[in-house]
């Protein structure tokens, strides 16, 4: 094994057994103020941002008319008051600002790039709680631990504060492996501007079918009450190990790419992809030219 993957693993059990941190450079955050700040995003986005507490989150989904995603993201109150913040993949990050800024016109609503202002950080495994009450800052609950959003000044301070409490300082990289085991699609990667939240898996997470209308509303509706996607979010058991845009054929045919792809120290090469209705868990799949294939499988691995 190589030195590289020789501390690759030894990251991926830190993030198992105790607690990594991350930094996720380039991510994107708006701050969207005003008086009429959650009402403005109540009808451009596809959850119920009204009814987001002081201090908590909702995961959503900004689509165009025919209900693709343009962006997904975060939706997070930091206090009480109007101003929300949003957190966003750097792949949807522009689409989603110039978005909000068109549509805001005539509202009492201001939209600002604050992603050079603050860090985001993740604590991922069994102490991330534990070891997040060492700082004060904005946290977000997350399926792996805590994420915290960080004033650009205080980052190399917090990161001291936390790698004194306990936690190591991982890769971006060993934190993907554990988001391709779970089965979490990212957008850049698995999801993009042809993708529906039903195709991803993500309605139940993203979506409210009880608040006012949005764009995209129709499409997603008729797709949950009356329609089955095209195309499914699934995972794969890879011969070798594949990059991320790689053309999935099930023979002659093709029924997607590999958005993700990682070799786990528990499961080996696997990854995620977006394939069409016919390649189902259990089919053999070519992957690119080079003589690897993949086992589709149902989510999450294990």
């Amino acid at each position: 094994m190589s030195e590289a993957l020789i501390e690759l693993d030894a990251q991926y059990r830190q993030l198992r057994e105790e607690c990594g941190l991350v930094e996720w450079p380039g991510r994107g955050l708006l701050i969207v103020s005003g008086s009429e700040a959650a009402e403005y995003l109540q009808g451009q986005l596809t959850q119920d941002v009204e009814a987001v507490e002081p201090g908590a989150w909702v995961y959503a989904a900004l689509l165009d008319r025919k209900g693709h995603m343009q962006a997904d993201l975060r939706v997070l109150r930091p206090s009480e008051g109007s101003e929300l913040w949003l957190d966003l993949e750097p792949a949807g990050f522009e689409a989603a600002r110039r978005h909000l800024q068109m549509y805001k016109i005539g509202r009492e609503v201001e939209v600002s790039d604050a992603s050079d202002e603050y860090v985001l950080l993740s604590l991922i495994g069994p102490r991330a709680t534990e070891i997040a009450r060492a700082v004060e800052a904005t946290r977000l609950r997350t399926d792996g631990g805590v994420d915290l959003i960080v004033p650009a000044a205080d980052r190399d301070r917090v990161h001291a504060t936390l790698t004194g409490a306990g936690a190591v300082e991982v890769s971006p990289e060993a934190a993907e492996i554990l988001r391709i085991e779970a089965g979490q699609p990212r957008f850049g990667a698995e999801m993009g501007t042809e993708t529906m939240p039903a195709e991803a898996g993500i309605v139940e997470q993203t979506v409210s079918f009880t608040k006012g209308c949005y764009i995209g509303q129709e499409t997603v509706a008729r797709l949950h009450y009356k329609g089955k996607p095209n195309r499914h979010l699934r995972g794969l058991r890879l011969s070798a190990p594949a990059q991320g845009g790689e053309v999935l054929r099930l023979g002659e045919k093709e029924v997607g790419t590999v958005g993700s792809a990682a070799v786990s120290p528990a499961f080996g090469p696997i990854g995620l992809a977006i394939l069409r209705r016919e390649a189902e868990p259990g089919t053999t799949l070519a992957v690119g030219e080079d003589g690897v294939t993949a086992e589709v499988t149902a989510l999450p691995f294990g």
